[in-house]
């Protein structure tokens, strides 16, 4: 399993620290606060919460809401792409209606915080983030990677592209979910490292032997069916599938340097200075959720202090890339519209 040291190592070669938040790299390193020690939370919060993580993230608010019983928490739910619009929205209009904005995905958080609708995370939350995930404009709250999930049955590891390019040029059965954010945000990565044409001639190379499914998870399902050789998807759908189903044929193999390997962070954005969406920020990095996002939803916690999910590849090779460039998500729908992908 991946050490902290190396998984840290390869956030600071990824460029995982956001513009402006260098400042945070040199405030000292504290571990993750335990649930107990935290002010109880009174009063009213309304939180949008991006979609995703089943119904992990829905445990993880009723755990909160039992803790601390003089809190009015109102969670609206949806796609993070379309809170983040609604939010840009309600701005526009001269309307206020949430704290928070909890996202999984950094491009939604991104669009947010270009608008200058956010504020800076402050420093007593900021020293409890590994150093490498500090942003200013964003509390980093779990981490995932792009992984290539395959059927050892069908495929060997040392037989797969170690290059996501590559994948394009074989005859591989592949299982992609175009239509899910996790995917398009990659795709963004992509393009961004690799330049338009050659995200499009990957597109198009793919799609001639791509099955499409509604989400990964269904990806992953369809790589231990068999019913394709291999698959693209976060890597927590794997290795939550084989919580359940030891015995399932699919194993984690990843790409090296390139969108293939991309490590993308959830989390949240301070929409006022309410102190109250500031401590609620500090229950999402304490020992207990940062604990359970990592067993249970097998995501990488980004508190310090809080082990790692097994089943990590021991080796990660992510690209270097500025998670804030992700937002820019209009030219990617584009092209996969262009290529008929979407």
């Amino acid at each position: 399993m991946l050490d902290r040291r190396s998984l840290l190592k390869s956030a600071f070669a990824l460029g995982l620290v956001g513009p402006g938040a260098l400042w945070a790299a040199d405030t000292p390193t504290a571990e993750a606060e335990s649930a107990d020690d935290l002010p109880p939370l009174a009063g009213t919060l309304t939180v949008y919460l991006g979609r995703g993580e089943g119904g992990l993230y829905d445990d993880i608010v009723a755990a909160i809401r039992k803790r601390n019983p003089d809190l009015d928490l109102r969670i609206r739910r949806g796609p993070s792409a379309a809170l983040a619009n609604t939010l840009i929205a309600e701005s526009r209009a001269g309307v206020k209606r949430a704290d928070l904005f909890w996202s999984i995905d950094a491009s939604s958080l991104g669009v947010v915080a270009a608008q200058g609708k956010s504020r800076p995370i402050p420093v007593s939350i900021q020293r409890h983030i590994k150093p490498a995930f500090r942003y200013d404009q964003w509390a980093a709250i779990s981490g995932r990677l792009r992984t290539v999930a395959y059927n050892p049955d069908r495929i060997q590891a040392a037989q797969l592209p170690t290059r996501i390019m590559d994948f394009a040029k074989t005859d591989l059965k592949i299982g992609w979910a175009p239509a899910y954010g996790a995917f398009q945000s990659f795709v963004t990565a992509m393009r961004l490292l690799e330049g338009e044409d050659r995200t499009r001639a990957w597109l198009q190379g793919v799609k001639r032997q791509a099955k499409s499914y509604a989400g990964e998870l269904g990806v992953v399902m369809a790589v231990a069916r068999g019913e394709v050789d291999v698959g693209f998807a976060n890597h927590y759908y794997t290795l939550r599938l084989k919580k359940g189903q030891p015995d399932a044929n699919v194993a984690l193999a990843l790409t090296e340097n390139d969108a293939g390997s991309l490590v993308n962070s959830s989390g949240v954005l301070l929409l006022d200075d309410n102190p109250l969406a500031g401590n609620f920020v500090r229950y999402l990095l304490s020992r207990e959720v940062q604990s359970f996002l990592a067993s249970q939803a097998y995501e990488i916690p980004m508190a310090a202090g809080i082990d790692l999910p097994d089943g990590l590849p021991d080796k990660i090779h992510p690209p270097k890339i500025d998670l804030t460039q992700l937002s820019d998500l209009k030219p990617t729908l584009e092209l996969l519209r262009e290529t008929r992908v979407l």
